[in-house]
């Protein structure tokens, strides 16, 4: 092997469908990754494209300092590492789970002489390879393993690095899909209240982006009072005020014939904030409540 190959080798074990065009976007790069997935048929197309298969985990880690991986979830990643030899490796994990399993694994990993880096994917299989797209990976953990890799992770997303606490990447990869998800129930919520009217769902969608577009302004406005603590200063719609108009929503939705679980909680949050101490909280700017959720 020269020395540009092994530059360029890495090993990636998981071939499911991010993991694929992780590695298709590698290898049109001109790397060539070692890869192994437990159905060992899913290596037989990246083989083709120039992709090295191994006919075990324990095989492929041994064939590169750099080891990516991409499995179903933290369990998988045990599992698959079991009794592997990762003395002196770099592991980067990409498999989505939780602050605590990424610190964890990281423990686990450095007890086997591993350096550790976990990734949180912001992008989906489709992003992957097209920087056009804005995907990206969250890393923590070691800074040093994830500034030796870059060139090579930079090739199929951005890279963020977001601190050395491993759990940081699946934190921020958590907290960015949780408000996306909350955003969804909304947007959900809205076109599930004009169903069987004569409002076309496409003559909708503009305004709901424009309307969501304008609120966007809340993220920064929540930072900021999170920060300081004042959610009193400068309020344009207060607690108050904005809980007495929820009633609105509600009996509009059972007039619609429309479940209101998707938005009821976050309305049940504001009630309940104001209800703790109405003195206090009724002049209040609505991130108030973001309080309330932690226990």
């Amino acid at each position: 092997m020269n020395d540009t190959t092994a530059r360029n080798s890495f090993t990636l074990l998981g071939l499911g469908d991010m993991g694929t065009a992780l590695a298709r976007t590698w290898i049109a790069a001109g790397h060539t990754p070692t890869v192994w997935n437990r159905t060992a048929s899913k290596a037989q197309a990246l083989v083709a494209e120039g992709a090295v298969a191994a006919p075990t985990a324990a095989a492929a880690v041994a064939a590169n300092t750099l080891v990516v991986v991409c499995l179903l979830d933290d369990a998988s990643v045990g599992s698959a590492l079991e009794g592997v030899d990762l003395d002196g490796k770099d592991l980067v994990n990409l498999t989505t789970g939780t602050p605590a399993e990424a610190r964890a694994r990281a423990a686990w990993a450095e007890e086997r002489g591993a350096r550790y880096v976990d990734g949180g994917i912001m992008a989906t299989p489709t992003m992957i390879g097209a920087p056009e797209a804005g995907g990206y990976v969250f890393y923590s953990g070691s800074r040093t393993a994830v500034e030796d890799h870059r060139a090579l992770l930079e090739v199929p997303v951005g890279v963020r690095f977001v601190g050395e606490d491993p759990g940081h990447a699946a934190l921020h990869d958590v907290a960015l899909l949780s408000a996306m998800y909350g955003l969804f129930a909304g947007i959900s919520h809205a076109y599930a209240l004009t169903e069987g009217e004569d409002v076309a769902p496409k003559d909708l969608a503009p305004l709901l982006s424009e309307w969501l577009g304008a609120m966007g302004f809340f993220v920064g406005n929540a930072a900021e009072r999170l920060t300081s603590r004042d959610f009193t200063t400068g309020v344009v719609s207060s607690l108050a005020m904005q809980v007495a108009a929820t009633g609105t929503l509600l009996r509009t939705a059972q007039e619609q014939g429309v479940d209101a679980g998707l938005i009821s909680p976050y309305l049940e949050l504001m009630r309940r904030r104001l209800e703790a101490d109405p003195a206090a909280h009724g002049g209040e700017d609505t991130s108030g409540a973001i309080l309330m959720l932690k226990r």
